[in-house]
């Protein structure tokens, strides 16, 4: 009999966790019933009621796990190492908070089965707010051309992988994973399932202007060279009218020496124009710098404090 294993992260999800694992559960017995299961939550430091939620959860069953970070690693790093704790045949992602629809699953399964390796949920639609869902949107077209690699729009890491692929993401040694841009860089053949993205069942997101940023630069400084490749021919550009500026001012001077007054304004609008320019390339610069940084110094993706049902 084969094993599915449910890996879903939380974060002060403490309203979500004992449905999640209820409707799971049902959902296996239901549509699943030749199939083995286990369940791995993963916790990033919830300061609610959470980790007591999920003690009751396992100790009425065997088959669900836990584990509890010490710290919140973010966003990516505890889904990411979770993933690469699962032990079953194949490993599905998926969200606490209802946002990914649990009727899914089986049909990962059946393409799974199929022969795809790799099987993912791409949203069509959201019930999130509109216009974050357009952001979204437009954000994805503008990674997806400046990409050096393929991107795929709308996909949350909401999916089924193989074992297979499952053995390549722990052999990655990646301090600084991207499971997106992983999946499309590495994965094999995949097989995209669309969905409309529910709303949360209770609770609050966690996500914010500053995660989002933070996972939209994690992406940009991966995956595209183009940031820093304008930085250098709009440096070229602007350095050149600098000098042809400069000279035309010097020839002005000469020629018109005693009847030539410039004033400052041009001047102060040079520098402030090409100040904020150079700010700008000087921030993107230390943006790489940083996921370098991160990348190079090999810290752990998480550091674990419990393990429950291992």
């Amino acid at each position: 009999m084969k094993t599915i294993s449910i890996m879903i992260p939380c974060f002060n999800e403490e309203e979500n966790v004992i449905p999640i694992s209820e409707a799971v559960v049902a959902m296996f017995e239901k549509d699943l019933p030749n199939y083995d299961y286990e369940i791995l939550f993963i916790d990033n430091a919830s300061t609610d009621s959470t980790r007591d939620k999920l003690r009751y959860i396992c100790s009425k069953n065997k088959k669900i796990k836990a584990i509890f970070n010490t710290k919140n690693f973010g966003q990516f790093n505890s889904p990411y190492y979770g993933m690469c704790q699962t032990t079953g045949d194949c490993t599905i992602n998926l969200c606490c908070d209802f946002q990914d629809p649990i009727d899914m699953i089986p049909k990962f399964v059946e393409e799974w089965e199929n022969g795809y390796k790799i099987v993912i949920g791409v949203k069509t639609s959201s019930k999130e707010n509109p216009i974050m869902y357009f952001l979204r949107s437009v954000y994805y077209k503008m990674i997806k051309k400046m990409s050096s690699v393929e991107q795929i729009e709308h996909f949350t890491g909401f999916g089924l992988y193989d074992k297979s692929f499952m053995d390549v993401l722990r052999d990655l040694d990646d301090p600084a994973p991207f499971l997106r841009g992983i999946v499309a860089e590495l994965g094999p053949e995949r097989k995209e399932i669309p969905y409309q993205q529910e709303k949360r069942r209770a609770g609050k997101t966690h996500n914010n202007w500053y995660t989002l940023y933070d996972a939209a630069m994690l992406s940009f400084t991966s995956y595209t060279k183009v940031g820093m490749r304008i930085a250098s021919f709009l440096g070229f550009i602007l350095s050149g009218i600098s000098i042809v500026i400069a000279l035309v001012y010097l020839v002005l001077k000469i020629i018109y020496w005693d009847r030539f007054v410039a004033g400052m304004a041009p001047v102060l609008l040079g520098i402030l124009i090409f100040g904020s320019i150079q700010l700008f390339f000087i921030g993107l610069l230390g943006e790489y710098i940083m996921n370098v940084s991160t990348k190079v110094t090999r810290r752990p993706l998480v550091v674990e404090e419990e393990r429950i049902n291992f």
